[in-house]
Order: C-alpha cells, then structure tokens, then sequence
C-alpha cells in the first residue's frame, strides 16, 4: 500500500475521531464539567488548555504563532522523513501518522479556538494526570511506538553487525 495512503487513512480515522469527540465535549458540557466514567480513576472533564503538554507557555504571547508553526514544521518534516523510510518499516510508518494525526487535531484547535479542547481525565486518589484528547492519545502512543521501532532497528543492527564480524573472523 503506498505509504502516503497509510498516512490519510491514519490521519482520517484519528481526525474523526478527535474533532468529532472535542465537538461533542464542547457542545454537551459546560467549561470544568465533569462526568465519572470509572469512578475515582477516569472522568470526562471539559478544560481548555492554551499552553502545551502540561500547561507549556500557556500565558506566552507569542503561544498561538509559535505551536502553529512548530506544528506545521513537524507535520512537514514527518511528510519528509515518510517519504524516506524503508517499505519494510511499516511500525515506523504506522506510528509517524499517528504523529502527525496528532499534530494536525491540535493545530486545528489551535488555529479555530487558540487553544485546545482536553477532556480525558486519568488519575488515581489526588495524583492526576493532566487532562488529554484523542490527538494527545495519538501522538504519545505514535512517539512510544516509535521508541520501539528505533530500538528494534538497533538490535537488528547490532545482531546484523555482529554476525559480519564472526564470519570475518573465520575467513
């Protein structure tokens, strides 16, 4: 399957479901509403977050020109980096457009509101986790995939390399 494909078919199921779950939040629930899901560990809980991951520059005046641009240059160098991978790399791929489906749900907040939606609430007693969307969730488990990948390639490497040197050793 072409790999820009992958991507769109990626990046159109991940947007879906992102847009479509920041609306449904946005038009259902009022600013800091809650809704229990599995009481004391997981809640829907409507907040806006103008910042990055954890708040990140969220009082900067400069915030909403600066994510816009990182985003874009990240969605551009992932585009880049997709056309140059390997057609057995195919985690690689998968885990890049989670990355970038990621990318694209938060520029769209970002470019239509200014800030983003979050509404998934992960905690445990008093420990919370910040609150996160659907774009959030793709793109930590695109970057965690990734990780994998990368270490799966230098162990086929390492494995590979060594297996050069054995048999120069009985040449």
């Amino acid at each position: 399957m072409n790999r820009y494909r992958t991507l769109s078919i990626i990046a159109s199921v991940i947007l879906v479901l992102d847009q479509a779950s920041k609306l449904y939040v946005d038009a259902n629930f009022r600013l800091h509403e809650t809704l229990p899901v599995i009481r004391n560990y997981f809640h829907l809980t409507y907040v806006r977050n103008k910042g990055a991951a954890f708040g990140i520059l969220a009082d900067n005046a400069v915030r909403i020109p600066f994510f816009i641009t990182v985003s874009i240059i990240a969605m551009l160098g992932i585009l880049w980096y997709i056309k140059h991978i390997r057609d057995d790399q195919k985690l690689a791929l998968f885990s890049l457009s989670l990355i970038f489906s990621g990318a694209f749900g938060n520029l769209i907040d970002r470019i239509r509101l200014g800030e983003v939606i979050d509404f998934l609430d992960v905690f445990w007693q008093r420990h919370h986790w910040p609150a996160f969307n659907v774009a959030d969730s793709a793109i930590t488990v695109g970057v965690a995939l990734l990780f994998i990948e990368m270490w799966r390639e230098d162990r086929n490497k390492a494995a590979e390399d060594s297996a050069n040197k054995y048999k120069e050793s009985e040449t």
